[in-house]
């Protein structure tokens, strides 16, 4: 059975659960490790049974509890080279000093240098000592000395580092994938990350493109969204509401732009003119709390869609940001 539960979407966090034969996927991780589990669980998906965690980029609302469910379940992690890269630079904890602190970081640094220098020059010049036979080894070996009676205590993986992940996994653009019984086409999406990707899920002859977080829709994109089975599409914010609405004005150039979010109108304009109707669930998502409200993005999604008379067996339904939707079957 191919299955596809959308945990959560919209900019407070974004997670989605695509499975396939016997493998399950999820799909970035941008709630808590404990909201993520409650959310399968209420939407009756066992959190043990994940496979793998794949992530579109590097954004808050996609990854904050990335981390902390990797090393909870023990599962890879997928991502472009440029996404870790991004998310690394990202959850390392940063550390704020003064420029007379900065100086003093220099000066001990360069005497910890010198120090060490100097070690090296009387060890080179120190005699050449004797081989140590297996014997001494073993004899070393048994004895017990200060650091044996005392050993420190040592602090977690996670403690040390933050970005520790038990396995991490690559891919790129262009370049499908197979995880598990489920293939995966990463394409690329135009936004303002590092290396943002949308994905198409292929498994048991069920197709199912996933395309959020994108200010327009390219030609590549495009190809990539024909001939699926479920449609996942960002419907994100209604111009008005975001022209008049509370963000300051260069966060709605953000927005606006085209690397920023696709507008209700314009994925209308998508799936009146662009869209070849093939998907039996066409899902709109990330939906701004903000900006937007879900009647309006209904509204002018089912207006394009009732316009063409081919589209009308396709099932519209919208992604919420705080519930699971019901999973959708195949």
């Amino acid at each position: 059975m191919v299955r596809f539960t959308v945990l959560a979407s919209g900019s407070k966090g974004n997670s989605t659960v695509v499975t396939g034969g016997k493998t399950r996927i999820l799909v970035d991780a941008g709630l808590s490790c404990r909201e993520l589990f409650k959310r399968m669980k209420a939407a009756d998906e066992d959190p043990a049974t994940l496979d793998a965690i794949i992530i579109t980029h590097e954004h808050s609302d996609h990854v904050s509890g990335l981390a902390v469910t990797a090393r909870k379940l023990g599962i890879p992690v997928y991502f472009t080279h440029a996404t870790h890269r991004a998310w690394v630079r990202w959850i390392s904890p940063r550390r704020q000093m003064t420029y007379a602190q900065w100086i003093e970081q220099c000066r001990q640094q360069a005497a910890a240098r010198m120090a060490e220098a100097d070690a090296q020059t009387v060890e080179d010049c120190d005699p050449e000592e004797p081989d140590s036979t297996i014997d001494d080894l073993a004899a070393n070996a048994s004895e017990p000395g200060p650091s044996d009676a005392a050993p420190k205590k040592r602090k977690p993986a996670a403690e040390k580092d933050p970005t520790a992940l038990p396995s991490v996994q690559y891919f790129e653009a262009g370049k499908p994938i197979q995880i598990g019984d489920i293939s995966v086409s990463p394409f690329t999406i135009p936004h303002d990350a590092a290396d943002p990707v949308g994905f198409v899920f292929h498994a048991e002859g069920v197709r199912m493109a996933f395309a959020t977080d994108l200010g327009y829709i390219p030609p590549n994109v495009k190809a990539q969204l024909k001939s699926v089975d479920l449609l996942y599409i960002e419907s994100n914010h209604d111009l008005e509401m975001l022209r008049d609405g509370p963000y300051p004005w260069s966060v709605k150039q953000r927005v606006l732009s085209r690397v920023g979010h696709l507008s209700n109108d314009a994925c209308s304009t998508y799936l009146e003119t662009e869209y070849d109707g093939q998907a039996t669930y066409v899902v709109l998502g990330h939906l701004s709390e903000s900006n937007n409200m879900p009647e309006l993005a209904r509204i002018t999604a089912e207006r394009a869609l009732n316009g063409r008379a081919s589209l009308l067996a396709n099932r519209l339904l919208l992604a919420q940001q705080h519930e699971p939707l019901a999973t959708i079957c195949f």
